[in-house]
Formats: structure tokens, C-alpha cells, sequence
């Protein structure tokens, strides 16, 4: 699983082979980071326009980002899992309630953008586009930090 960005050429300008992890790291938690900051941005603009409860996505998205890396893929592929009741077969849907858990946010923002700020034409646009930015930009740091690292076996 994690081996969908190894195939890319290297960079020449920058040797930083073994800097993956430290660098995948870094851009997930940019964008994990710009996702939040376009929500804040957008309730401190519009305050009336965005119900508390839009916030509710924002944390679903965060805890499927938590629930998304707390598994290794050798704990999904079995290689890693010694114990335990459920094996391989938890890991994996652990896994995928992870990914439902990160889908979910940005169909429900989608959503919510379409009905609430697209057909009404009182509410400002960007209220519900910093939503559904939020979530996106959440969902892919989640996916940077899931596949962009390499995991290594410490021994």
C-alpha cells in the first residue's frame, strides 16, 4: 500500500530519499493544518452564517485521520499481527470504518455547500466553501501521512 509514491522519479534539484517520512509529514500536517485554518477563517467572516453544528464534520474528519494511521499496512496485510482476537481481519476493518469515517465529511460537506450556500442566495459562498475545504484538506493530509511514509521495521 505504501508503495504508490516509490515508482516516482527522483527529484534532482533535491536528494531527500531519506527524508520522506519527515517530509510527508510535514505536508500532512499542512494541510491537516490549512484545513482547520480555512473553517476558523470562515466562521470568524460569517459568524451568523455557519450553524455550530458544521463543525461536527470538521472533528468526524479529524477522528477518521487518527483512526486512518493508528494501523500499519503490515498490520493490514497480516505481516505484523501476532495477536490479538480479531488478527488482520480487525486491522482491516478498522481501517475501513477509517476511510468511511473520512468519506463521510466531504459528501456531508458537499452537501451542505449545495443546499445551504449554492441555491440560497442570502448566504455568502465562502462560508460553505470553507467547509467543504476543510474537509477535503483534512481527508488529504489523512492520505499523505497514511501513504507518503515509508514503515520501516525498527527491529
Amino acid at each position: 500500500m505504501a508503495s504508490c509514491l516509490e515508482n516516482l522519479p527522483p527529484c534532482i534539484w533535491f536528494e531527500g530519499g531519506d527524508k520522506r517520512n519527515a517530509l510527508s509529514s510535514m505536508l500532512a500536517g499542512f494541510l491537516f493544518f490549512s484545513g482547520w485554518w480555512f473553517m476558523i477563517d470562515a466562521n470568524a467572516k460569517y459568524p451568523s452564517s455557519i450553524d455550530g453544528l458544521y463543525h461536527v464534520w470538521g472533528i468526524v474528519g479529524t477522528i477518521s485521520l487518527f483512526m486512518i494511521n493508528m494501523v500499519s499496512n503490515a498490520q493490514v496485510r497480516g505481516d505484523a499481527y501476532s495477536g490479538g482476537c480479531v488478527g488482520p481481519r480487525g486491522a482491516r476493518v478498522w481501517l475501513f470504518i477509517g476511510f468511511v469515517l473520512g468519506f463521510v465529511p466531504i459528501i456531508a460537506a458537499c452537501w451542505i455547500l449545495m443546499k445551504d450556500f449554492v441555491s440560497s442566495s442570502g448566504k455568502p459562498f465562502w462560508a460553505g466553501s470553507g467547509l467543504f475545504l476543510q474537509n477535503v484538506f483534512i481527508f488529504g493530509g489523512s492520505l499523505v501521512y497514511k501513504f507518503g511514509r515509508t514503515e520501516d521495521q525498527w527491529g
